[in-house]
């Protein structure tokens, strides 16, 4: 499975997010942390995809994606740890930290979609 399999659904869950911190609790940087968080994720995954149909991966966009993954599960776990929410928090933290075994997975064992077909 490709990192974009996943990178898309997770930014559209960040973006949506952070509308529902905004609509609900007036919170912009919720706002601004998932959609930034969002279109970061969305430009390395239309990298990936873009590399994919040229029969290739593209590392870099994935590592960008992980680092992205690793700051939210960091923040999130330690605002989870102040707060004791799991909502957005701990979820965010879970969802995020799930995701970064995912693209860890992805760099170290995905293998181009032309070697795949090859064998």
């Amino acid at each position: 499975m490709y990192d974009f399999c996943f990178t898309f659904p997770y930014a559209a869950l960040l973006a949506l997010g952070g509308v529902i911190g905004f609509l609900t609790k007036g919170s912009l940087p919720s706002l601004m942390g998932g959609l930034g968080s969002a279109l970061i994720l969305a430009i390395a995954g239309q990298r990936s995809i873009s590399y994919y149909h040229q029969g290739k991966l593209c590392k870099p966009a994935t590592a960008v994606s992980l680092a992205v993954a690793l700051l939210l599960t960091g923040m999130m776990y330690k605002r989870y740890q102040s707060t004791g929410k799991m909502m957005p928090a701990g979820m965010v933290a879970i969802l995020s930290a799930a995701m970064s075994v995912f693209y860890v997975w992805n760099i170290i064992a995905v293998k181009p979609p032309a070697a795949q077909h090859a064998s």
